[in-house]
């Protein structure tokens, strides 16, 4: 045990440092064998860069967008890299330093230009970040790199070029987007974001992209906000990393993690800040959870509440018997998460790493059931009949409903965290299985399985190695909702082929192959499988 402690320390920090990108793709050493029905690509994003010259990056959401593509074809298999080629990018490649700041590293005024011309770019206003280093996901026929701000990156899934920045401010009353879209299956895409509603005070807009078009046109020119959110408060919008969906009806759960706007605004022209010197928390705040009708967009004055947490990621919702259920990936308490996350923390030896994580907020799992139908009698009772659950709802005399949670799953410093769902089969419809990465102490090195009903539990991890986040691909003939395979990329930084394709049987987490390529890689975030 001792010895494997000893490798721990050394390995995880190799996925947090700078890469270089290829020129062709490179083939991969296969064992075992890929399903007749991977045949297709699997494309993932997260930071290559980590610093530029000699200065670096701070956070882990600043290092610069990487995309990576394990390609499936008749048994063959190649990896495939590129940076994309963002404002932020090509700048702080031709400055050689941070042109851009970034979501914990901020961007000074080149030091060689005069002193008017520095003092006009910090007037300038704000010059938000284009480093799409989250996700990837489809519009109509094309692909998009994204983060969260109002930029989206048009990228060729083929080749990985970068072919165009697009605003997403030119169609829509935005601020920013999710990295977590909904997609229908007629490809019709949803999504969340905050803006300046009515009265100069801030609300969230939900924007519908509609599919792709007879006439060939870009389906992002005619977006459109189908539905608004009011804001708690009037100048600090909560983060929002994702939302959820049900067949009727959008889910909006609100937070106490805020945005200072003025803070926001000020901070660039006042002094060097970056956009997590304006996150502010507060746990007397707790947690509003709002609920809007799809058709027609309507929001439904409904006042749930629950006690202060974090969210970043949504499981799934789905309605039942007059209510709506809702399982989240949540952080007890009021503090923003990422504050854990700068890499000096992440790089730290394994002990330092573990006291970190101790003070940090924990992680769980949890079901939370809204009333569609609230009764303003029932003050005090417990609102939820459904059979399976111990979550409740209770009228208070105020008219808000407080809601109890169900922990589905909870291990201290164990996270179930960017969680995934047979999305094609299940998204806004009752579901049986979750998929996850396994966090250890906020290090990747799992993944598991949940039974959101029976809590049953089901683990992959080998020493040393460090997946990302699984994605499932459903089997073409398959009937259950678990008959299929978990893809993701595994950092073995120790091995001698350190990067691979792993592919694990959906029902057990079984291997079933593996596609190896002698080259390190960094941390990914998210992706998707283009069949």
């Amino acid at each position: 045990i001792l010895s494997k402690v000893a490798t721990v320390t050394a390995c995880y920090k190799k996925i947090f440092e700078t890469v270089e990108e290829l020129n062709e793709p490179l083939p991969a050493t296969v064992t075992g064998r890929i399903p007749s029905f991977i045949k297709g690509s699997l494309l993932r994003l997260g930071p290559g860069l980590f610093e530029v010259g000699s200065e670096p990056f701070y956070h882990l959401f600043d290092g610069q967008a990487l995309m990576h593509k394990f390609d499936f074809s008749s048994g063959q298999v190649t990896y495939f890299r590129k940076f994309v080629k963002t404002d932020a990018y090509v700048r702080a490649m031709t400055e050689k330093r941070v042109v851009i700041t970034e979501f914990g590293t901020c961007a000074y005024p080149d030091p060689c230009k005069n002193i008017f011309s520095r003092f006009f770019t910090y007037f300038k206003g704000v010059e938000v970040t284009d480093n799409c280093l989250v996700n990837v996901y489809p519009v109509g026929e094309d692909f998009y790199a994204v983060t969260e701000t109002n930029y989206i990156t048009k990228v060729n899934v083929e080749t990985l070029e970068t072919l165009k920045k697009v605003d997403l401010c030119d169609y829509v009353n935005i601020n920013g987007v999710t990295a977590h879209p909904h997609i229908e299956k007629d490809g019709t895409v949803y999504n969340i974001g905050n803006c300046m509603g009515k009265g100069a005070s801030l609300a969230y807009n939900i924007v519908r992209i509609p599919p792709q078009q007879k006439d060939k046109s870009d389906p992002i020119e005619k977006s459109k906000v189908v539905v608004q959110f009011p804001s708690a408060e009037r100048f600090k919008p909560s983060y929002v990393h994702s939302f959820g969906m049900t067949e009727n009806y959008f889910v909006f759960v609100e937070t106490p993690v805020k945005i200072h706007l003025l803070k926001f605004l000020s901070a660039w022209s006042i002094r060097g800040s970056n956009y997590m010197d304006c996150f502010e928390s507060d746990e007397e705040k707790g947690t509003w959870i709002h609920i809007a009708r799809k058709h027609p967009g309507e929001y439904i004055d409904y006042k749930f509440r629950t006690a202060a947490m974090g969210l970043f990621h949504h499981i799934n919702c789905y309605e039942d018997s007059g209510f709506i259920v809702v399982d989240l990936c949540a952080w007890k308490g009021f503090e923003f998460v990422y504050n854990y996350l700068w890499l000096a923390n992440l790089r730290a030896n394994w002990e330092e790493v573990k006291r970190n994580a101790m003070i940090a907020p924990q992680p769980e799992v949890r079901r939370y059931v809204l009333p569609l139908d609230p009764c303003r009698e029932e003050q005090g009772k417990n609102l939820v009949c459904l059979p399976y659950t111990t979550a409740t709802a209770t009228m208070r005399a105020d008219g808000t409903i407080w809601l109890e949670p169900e922990v589905l799953f909870s291990g201290p410093r164990q996270a179930f965290e960017f969680p995934q769902i047979n999305y094609k089969m299940n998204n806004g419809k009752n579901y049986t299985y979750a998929y996850a990465l396994g966090l250890n102490h906020f290090i990747p090195d799992r993944i598991c399985k949940l039974n959101v009903k029976t809590k049953e539990t089901w683990v992959w991890q080998e020493p040393d190695s460090y997946p990302s986040e699984p994605l499932f691909v459903q089997n073409p003939d398959g009937v259950d909702e678990d008959d299929g395979v978990l893809m993701t990329i595994v950092v073995s930084p120790g091995a001698q082929r350190p990067t691979c394709c792993l592919i694990l049987n959906a029902k057990d987490l079984s291997e079933v192959a593996r596609a190896e390529v002698d080259i390190m890689s960094p941390v990914t975030f998210h992706g998707m499988y283009k069949p």
